[in-house]
């Protein structure tokens, strides 16, 4: 599969409010805790690509080479991008935690094991960005009101996201991992995913002194478990991931490609991946 690299024209440098979110606490912690998480998490699915693609011979590392340069480059550039976001979250005094955990995972956990393994963790998680980018493309209230710069940001971050979804998982298969080791990594992944996102969100509501008002509460019911919330629009598909004859490419594309296509301007091409894109594009 071919791709694209782009360059986000957003303006990162002017402060904006607390709860951008549309004025609502709890969706603001929520999305800035993820963020929290990108800069580490992205280095370690780049590193896992690449380390991966070194073990692919003959027809097979023909087949990747171009996806997986673009694949690299767009992470590369989610990973700058919100390096910038979250510098601006520092300065309003939140502080990150979340990306010690994936640190400290990578370092006693992954170092040393075999490439699958790091493929496995990367697929695994590129699962929960794609379905996470097609519930936040098809459902606008999810960042309905907030700081037009950022929606833009997520909007960007969600389509490529699902542009790329299936990379790791196809390496994945390439090399040989076997089932078993798939859905079993998906299982310490969704552990650690849900406790992570939890609780950098809850560590943001106390900086900010929102944590135990209703209306924070409230929020969180809307976004997490009301009509049309994350985590009734997304279970069947994260069960998708156990079965036998899931492949990522079965989501529904069809948003990340008509936003992107609609926000070329603000998205510009860098190089298309046959060019052969620079991981620090």
């Amino acid at each position: 599969m071919t791709y694209t690299v782009r360059r986000l024209q957003v303006d990162l440098e002017t402060p904006w409010p607390r709860h951008w979110a549309g004025g609502d606490a709890f969706r603001s912690a929520w999305f800035n805790a993820l963020s929290f998480s990108f800069p580490a998490g992205e280095q370690l699915f780049i590193d896992s690509v690449r380390l991966a693609a070194t073990k692919l011979e003959g027809e097979s590392r023909a087949r990747f080479t171009d996806e997986v340069q673009a694949f690299i480059g767009q992470e590369a550039t989610h990973r700058r991008i919100h390096q910038r976001f979250n510098a601006q979250l520092q300065a309003q005094g939140y502080i990150n935690t979340w990306e010690g955990r994936i640190l400290h995972r990578r370092a006693t956990q992954l170092e040393g094991q075999d490439p699958r393994v790091w493929l496995g963790v990367t697929a695994a998680t590129e699962h929960f960005t794609a379905i996470l980018a097609e519930w936040l493309l098809t459902n606008p209230a999810a960042l309905d009101g907030a700081e037009p710069r950022l929606r833009d940001l997520w909007l960007w971050h969600a389509s490529e996201e699902s542009e790329h979804r299936a990379t790791a998982f196809d390496l994945y298969q390439a090399l040989g991992g076997s089932l078993r080791w798939r859905r079993r990594l998906f299982v310490v992944i969704t552990l650690h995913f849900a406790t992570d996102v939890l609780r950098q969100t809850l560590a943001n509501l106390w900086r900010d002194g929102h944590w135990w008002r209703p209306a924070t509460w409230a929020g969180a019911w809307r976004l997490l478990l009301g009509r049309g919330g994350l985590v009734r629009a997304t279970w069947r598909p994260w069960r998708r991931y156990f079965a036998a004859d899931f492949h990522p490419d079965e989501g529904n594309g069809a948003p990340a490609e008509t936003w992107l296509a609609a926000h070329a301007d603000l998205a510009p091409p860098v190089r298309q991946a046959a060019g052969g894109v620079s991981p620090a594009a």
